[in-house]
């Protein structure tokens, strides 16, 4: 194994493998985490409303952490019900 930091000292195979695909996994959602950030700087947004009734367009929304107090409470619990199933 190459271990600079010597994760490995203790010789503990499973331990490797479930740090190795732990690694993976984050590389992964940090990829799409970039995707998410700079697509809709390249592309533009979806035309529309986000929530008709507070009146709020997609556009309107800014990109990155700024958006967090821009998108109402109810759209939070819709996504963090998608998540949850």
């Amino acid at each position: 194994f190459w271990d600079p930091a010597g994760f490995t000292a203790d010789g503990n195979q499973a331990n490797f493998a479930r740090r190795r695909q732990t690694e993976i996994k984050h590389g992964r959602i940090a990829q799409l985490a970039a995707m998410g950030y700079i697509t809709p700087e390249i592309t533009g947004k979806l035309p529309g409303y986000l929530s008709p009734s507070a009146g709020l367009k997609f556009a309107d929304v800014p990109n990155g952490l700024a958006a967090i107090s821009k998108v109402p409470a109810a759209g939070w619990v819709q996504i963090l019900a998608y998540m949850a199933f």
